[in-house]
C-alpha cells in the first residue's frame, strides 16, 4: 500500500511511524517536507490521497487536530483523529476514513503501530456506503 505521510515536526514517534509502515511492506510517500506548517502538511497529504499518489494518508502534529482539519478541507478526504487501534479500525470500517491523524503529544510508538496496523488492515463496511455518501 502507498501511504502519504506528513508531519509538522520530526520526532522519534514520526520516525517510528515511517519505519513501522516500511517494515510492514508499505511504500511511504513524503507528501510535504517534515517540519512544514501544519496546514500545509494536512493539505499535502490529503491531496496525495485524492490525486491517487497514495492509497491512504497519515498526518501528525502536536495535538493532531490541525492536520486533521487541514486534510479534511481537501474534497474527498475523510481524515480521522484517532488515539487507539479500535477507533482507527472504526474510522476505516464505518466512516471510510482515508487519512489517519495522530497526536505527537499523546500517542506512543506502540499505540501508533497498533493504530497503523488496524487502519491499513480494515476495509470500509459496504453497509455504510449510503451514510458515507452523505459526506460528499
Amino acid at each position: 500500500m502507498r501511504v502519504a505521510f506528513g508531519t509538522d515536526e520530526a520526532t522519534a514517534l514520526t520516525d517510528s511511524v515511517k519505519q513501522h509502515l516500511a517494515d510492514g511492506g508499505h511504500s511511504v510517500v513524503a507528501a510535504a517536507p517534515e517540519g512544514a506548517p501544519w496546514p500545509d502538511v494536512g493539505r499535502a497529504v490529503g491531496e496525495a490521497v485524492v490525486d491517487g499518489r497514495a492509497d491512504i494518508g497519515v498526518v501528525c502534529c502536536w495535538t493532531g487536530t490541525g492536520v486533521s482539519i487541514a486534510a479534511n478541507k481537501v474534497p474527498g478526504v475523510r481524515a480521522a483523529l484517532c488515539t487507539d487501534a479500535e477507533t482507527a479500525r472504526g474510522a476505516r470500517r464505518w466512516n471510510d476514513a482515508n487519512v489517519l491523524a495522530m497526536s505527537l503529544r499523546l500517542v506512543s510508538s506502540e499505540v501508533a503501530a497498533e493504530m497503523l496496523d488496524a487502519f491499513v488492515a480494515t476495509e470500509p463496511d459496504p453497509g455504510e456506503s449510503s451514510e458515507i455518501a452523505k459526506l460528499s
